[in-house]
């Protein structure tokens, strides 16, 4: 297949959606097919680059704060790039893909499209993620103006594929992992030596209101060992100096550490336990990579969140910021080694069921699906 992958940023690793995107393109060549990428960013073989907008400083803030930018609509490379394409497949709701989607239909091209931005991850930066009218009409906006437009919507969990059932989406939901790839494996390796004696807590993700660090900075306070953890955070975001100012109140300050893969390996091998801790989440792809590494996590189990489906029991949830809970869930889980050594590797076991291989196979699986019914037409 001749596929082509429009989304706004295409270069660099600094959020889920971009990372999924080039692992998508990675694996589906592997795989034997024909992909191009129109985006934003640097020039390379089998991409159509395209401007970024400016945006007010405001807007801008927003924006870059979730690892962000928006494409400009540029007409004249969609049209080059989609009459080139067996299938055309959008990753964000926003001006590349709403323009790219009605030159897509004007050529009569299969199109479908991914749900990756979830309502909460805008209005949690602007201080209104509790606001369910206003993420309602987020989800309407994103219906209206574009999803209903399709036959076929990538979800990466039931989760999110409740939400817009939910909300009037009419397109047939595939519930579709992004995956994990296969250097994701069990693995353990010695603390270094300014971490032999203590007890390391990791959470992977956005430093960003809905993510909720603060909750688990809150629980070590809280916890038994709270001398001996070291809480290590790895990610970026527009809350880093709130969390540190907070982190200032624990015996070991907090970790900030924006990593690459190799580098959240090796901090994942030597980890004690993984948390985490965010109340809107589509599918978080770190909370499964962490557990394919051989580590018992604990999960907010949240109505907005997808994540704690990962969980294979109850003593790996806890109730969405409810630090006190989830500071006994610590305590039990570190007063229980032997259990927690035997659920690694069940967690790592368990993690076999999201291997991209999978995925790709129910990604082209819907990409045939809406080519063969277009044809059918």
């Amino acid at each position: 297949m001749k596929i082509l992958i429009v989304i706004d940023q295409y270069d660099g690793a600094n959020n889920g959606t971009t990372i999924s995107a080039r692992r998508f393109v990675e694996n589906l060549r592997k795989r034997g097919n024909d992909v191009r990428v129109i985006s934003t960013g640097k020039d390379e073989d089998g991409k159509y680059t395209v401007n970024k907008i400016h945006l007010t400083p405001i807007v801008n803030w927003i924006v870059s704060s979730q690892g962000m930018v928006f494409a400009k609509a540029d007409e004249e490379k969609l049209r080059e790039a989609i009459a080139w394409a067996d299938i055309v497949h959008f990753y964000m709701p926003f001006f590349l893909s709403i323009k790219g989607m009605k030159i897509a239909k004007e050529l009569n091209k299969p199109m479908t499209s991914a749900f990756h931005v979830q309502p909460e991850n805008i209005t949690y930066t602007i201080g209104l993620g509790k606001k369910e009218g206003i993420n309602d009409t987020i989800y309407t906006v994103f219906k209206d103006t574009f999803f209903n437009e399709f036959n076929h919507i990538h979800c990466p969990s039931n989760f999110i594929a409740n939400e817009l059932k939910k909300h009037g989406y009419t397109a047939k939901l595939h519930v579709i992992s992004n995956g994990i790839e296969a250097d994701w494996k069990y693995m353990k390796s010695e603390k270094p030596d300014n971490l032999k004696d203590k007890i390391v807590i990791t959470m992977v993700g956005r430093l960003s209101g809905e993510k909720r660090q603060d909750v688990l900075i809150d629980a070590v306070k809280q916890a038994k060992y709270a001398d001996k953890i070291q809480l290590i955070f790895a990610g970026k975001g527009p809350k880093r100096n709130h969390y540190m100012k907070l982190g200032e109140q624990l015996t070991n300050k907090p970790i900030f550490e924006f990593c690459n893969k190799e580098k959240l390996q090796n901090i994942l091998s030597y980890t004690d336990l993984y948390v985490h801790t965010s109340d809107a989440e589509i599918e978080a792809i770190s909370c499964i990579e962490a557990i394919a590494t051989g580590l018992v996590p604990i999960i907010a189990k949240s109505d907005k969140s997808a994540t704690s489906q990962f969980a294979l029991d109850e003593r790996s949830t806890f109730e969405a910021g409810n630090s006190k809970e989830l500071a006994e869930k610590i305590n039990y889980w570190l007063d229980n080694t032997e259990e927690r050594k035997n659920m690694e590797k069940e967690y790592a076991k368990n993690a076999e069921k999201y291997r991209i291989e999978k995925s790709m196979e129910q990604i082209e699986k819907m990409f045939k699906e809406e080519i063969e019914e277009k044809s059918s037409k």
